[in-house]
């Protein structure tokens, strides 16, 4: 659905009518061509040969796509539930690769570098990037829609649709990516490409979660729930028990991932056998019941209750707020609240009251990739965080499509998969 049916007609021409720092659309070879996954519509995603990107700005660097992935973000605009979404865009967002070519003021990075890209795109100058909060990039999103629905519009997003800037995504085999100097990270040969693609989103997701939760050995911040056992929630709940946490519960109904989840130390909680309310109450009995941080890794599109799959289904919201409800009735009081999970627009029967009557804390948004990938770099290569857990499959570029469906379809104990390349040694 779009946003759009929702709140009424939007303005005319508000798509790329933010300027921006860097070309959001790539120049193309006239010639060469390189392997992608484009849209052609609702789950109808087609592997083609289209245009080579080029260096549009001499900030940009040219990536050999080695591996990608698909994230359960991506499942929104597969599902064509993202506004501005066109067809032959390239989705994607994770990916690493070996630098093939760079631009004139790309100055820390060198052609055959293996590297990490950012599903974030920052400038790394103006102010929101200088204090770490690249997400909120002022100059790499073109899109006067988002300003119009928002108040102000965020960093630009590969592969993420024309409200997130535009650019082609990383499920490519070539890739275009501005500001290298700020979007890539050198990868060490000891680090695989399946272990250092966690870096472009999910690892750093996860620790975004629970750093904006505060999670910590401390008590009143020790005790977690986390809502989805995908790749982001298991990574959250494993950044939660490494930072000190002493109890984390994980709530899902798919079996396998309730299984990974209780493999690396957390008590599984399946929705679809129990009370989510009154099995918090028992697991977490201190001050007054309920754990000190709720971290929702659901998102808009997945609704508990009819009420908000009939109001979606009728236009009459974009998102579905239960999971949100729910963190919000069994959160302790003056606990906080953590949105990593994507909304999108606007809903109906968001809890304001019990939010505000028990004193919470709500925080969010997207992920401060450049912020935590070093760090987490870090504990990957030294082996203090194994991301192999959540790594269930992989395929072959050609068979994007179906990666996609089993994924989409929760089958075959899928949580996280890697796509290989014709770069992919």
């Amino acid at each position: 659905m779009q946003v759009q049916n929702y709140i009424g007609s939007l303005p005319e021409k508000l798509v790329g009518t933010v300027p921006t720092a860097t070309p959001t659309v790539s120049i193309k070879d006239p010639i060469l061509k390189t392997r992608a996954l484009e849209f052609y519509g609702k789950k109808d995603l087609r592997v083609v040969d289209r245009p080579r990107p080029m260096i549009s700005h001499p900030k940009d660097a040219i990536v050999k796509i080695t591996a990608t992935t698909v994230c359960g973000s991506d499942l929104h605009l597969y599902h064509r539930q993202i506004p501005e979404i066109e067809k032959h865009d390239v989705f994607g967002h994770e990916a690493v690769g070996i630098i093939e070519q760079v631009g004139a003021e790309v100055t820390n990075l060198h052609v055959g570098q293996r590297v990490v890209i950012s599903a974030i795109i920052g400038c790394g100058e103006c102010w929101f990037c200088q204090q770490e909060l690249f997400s909120s990039c002022e100059t790499t999103n073109n899109s006067g829609t988002m300003t119009y629905l928002y108040g102000h519009h965020s960093a630009g997003i590969f592969g993420y649709s024309h409200l997130l800037g535009g650019y082609d995504g990383l499920q490519a085999e070539i890739a275009r990516v501005p500001f290298a100097n700020v979007n890539l990270l050198p990868l060490p040969d000891s680090v695989s490409d399946a272990h250092g693609i966690v870096l472009s989103d999910i690892a750093c997701t996860g620790w975004h979660g629970v750093d904006l939760g505060e999670v910590s050995s401390a008590e009143g911040r020790n005790t977690v729930a986390v809502w989805g056992a995908g790749p982001v929630g298991l990574m959250a709940a494993r950044w939660a028990l490494h930072r000190g946490a002493k109890k984390v519960v994980v709530i899902d109904t798919v079996a396998a991932r309730l299984e990974v989840a209780r493999s690396i130390g957390c008590v599984p909680l399946d929705f679809a056998k129990e009370d989510v309310y009154e099995t918090l109450m028992k697991h977490f009995p201190a001050n007054g019941g309920g754990p000190d941080v709720a971290i929702d890794c659901v998102g808009f599109r997945y609704n508990k209750s009819y009420l908000h799959a009939i109001q979606r289904g009728l236009n009459l919201e974009t998102d579905g707020v239960d999971v949100v409800a729910e963190c919000i009735k069994c959160v302790r009081k003056c606990g906080v609240v953590v949105l990593i999970g994507d909304y999108a627009g606007l809903a109906n029967q968001y809890p304001v009251g019990a939010q505000m009557e028990k004193g919470l804390t709500m925080r969010g948004g997207q992920v401060f990739v450049q912020k935590y990938w070093k760090h987490l770099l870090h504990l990957i290569e030294t082996g203090e965080m194994d991301p192999s857990f959540v790594i269930t499959h992989t395929f072959p570029f050609e068979e994007m499509p179906k990666a996609y469906a089993l994924f989409d379809e929760k089958k075959d104990g899928i949580i996280k998969c890697v796509v290989t390349t014709s770069y992919s040694k």
